[in-house]
């Protein structure tokens, strides 16, 4: 009974094991999903613009899935970009908030400071380094395929960040970003009056406001991650 009990322990360890291994592996070394986001969007400067005069949604100019998908640059863009949806003029969906905007942390994680753009059903979050697009485009999938930007470590020149895939979908005005598109809600946003409201899966609430102009300390994304050099 006890050989029984020590196989099944030790079979079950293996598989644990090698399903960590696996899932390690697949999320610091499979191969990242080509960059199909418009050159001209990460040459440009995103930073000169006001983001208090958001584009009119009346349905004159490009669809959502005219445009192609926004994705970041290996683990970060190396400095503000330029809107991915910049010529977008398709009206918002039923069900979808209208939460557009460039938006700073005065609560929770104060000072983070995002991007958020929307056309159609399509939404893009650009912060820290990072570009999730999410919704109908041109070139890929739905979901953002993309990487969450932190790094982990750096083998040489090259560095290792943690790919990530979520579907951002509207819930009764909440946009909630599913892993995987069909997986559990790990961010939630929402208006609240007129403040922005992200919920993150760690039970983490940030409250912010609206800018209208970048601050210059966000022109050029501060490296994350522990950056532990191996080689």
């Amino acid at each position: 009974m006890i050989r029984i009990l020590v196989k099944l322990v030790l079979g079950m360890a293996t598989v644990v094991l090698v399903m960590g291994l696996g899932g390690f592996l697949f999320i610091y070394f499979s191969v990242r999903p080509p960059l199909t986001i418009d050159p001209a969007t990460l040459e440009g400067d995103g930073s000169a613009l006001n983001y208090c005069e958001l584009p009119v949604l009346d349905g004159s100019g490009k669809m959502a899935a005219d445009i192609p998908k926004g994705n970041t640059p290996g683990c970060s863009y190396d400095h503000f970009p330029l809107p991915v949806l910049r010529e977008c003029t398709e009206p918002l969906p039923e069900g979808a908030d209208d939460i557009r905007g460039l938006w700073m942390g005065v609560t929770g994680n104060v000072g983070h400071v995002e991007r958020v753009e929307q056309c159609g059903a399509r939404v893009v979050v650009t912060s820290s380094g990072i570009i999730h697009d999410s919704g109908p485009n041109s070139t890929a999938g739905f979901t953002t395929d993309d990487t969450e930007g932190s790094v982990l470590f750096t083998v040489g020149n090259r560095a290792f960040c943690n790919r990530t895939s979520a579907a951002m979908v509207w819930n009764e005005g909440v946009l909630d970003f599913k892993v995987f598109g069909w997986g559990p809600v790990v961010v939630r946003r929402y208006m609240d009056g007129e403040q922005l409201v992200w919920e993150y899966v760690d039970g983490s609430v940030t409250h912010m406001d609206r800018l209208c102009t970048l601050p210059d300390a966000h022109k050029v994304p501060q490296p994350r991650g522990p950056r532990f050099a191996l080689f």
